[in-house]
């Protein structure tokens, strides 16, 4: 998996996106949060579910099912009515908690992600695994383990979602001052 820490990147990448909706900030974090939320599986470890099973690690969490049902419960609470407003914030809420398994997919570790639970428990990752795998141990996280891990991520995810944060800043600030 990637880390704690790069998970949310891609929410605040993708946050210039919503930066004229109301609430946009509490809108950033809830997408940082379900950036996180997928990895709430590991607690299967604890509870004796094995990895493999659609509950275990890289499970239905980890699934395109469970960002879609679990972004849409969370735009609910931003917007009420059936608009382009929900639809933007269901998008942004729905990438950003997708990421979390498509990041995990490029990592070098693991078992697969469960993409398509609870239909289909198959697991899957990218031909191209460029990231290096997190571990939840924090004694090898604060090893050369762990730099290494934060190296692949500066490379793979962090400088591209800076790249991403900009495009989109660009696009929204030309637009707005055409709009004006």
């Amino acid at each position: 998996m990637a880390t704690i820490f790069t998970h949310p990147i891609v929410a605040i990448a993708l946050g210039p996106a919503i930066r004229n909706l109301p609430n946009w900030k509490l809108i950033l974090l809830t997408g940082a949060g379900l950036t996180i939320l997928p990895d709430i599986d590991v607690l299967s470890f604890q509870l004796g579910i094995p990895y493999e099973h659609v509950l275990g690690h890289r499970g239905i969490t980890h699934s395109i099912f469970f960002a879609v049902l679990t972004s849409l419960l969370a735009t609910v609470f931003f917007v009420r009515t059936l608009d382009r407003k929900f639809f933007l914030v269901w998008a942004y809420l729905f990438l950003s908690m997708a990421s979390h398994g498509l990041l995990d997919a490029l990592t070098n570790g693991g078992k697969g992600i469960a993409f398509f639970a609870p239909f289909n428990n198959e697991r899957y990752f990218f031909s191209f695994r460029p990231l290096e795998v997190s571990t939840i141990n924090l004694s090898r996280f604060l090893s050369s383990h762990g730099v290494n891990v934060l190296k692949s991520e500066l490379v793979w995810i962090w400088i591209p979602a800076v790249f991403i944060f900009l495009v989109i800043l660009k696009i929204k600030i030309t637009r707005d001052s055409h709009s004006s």
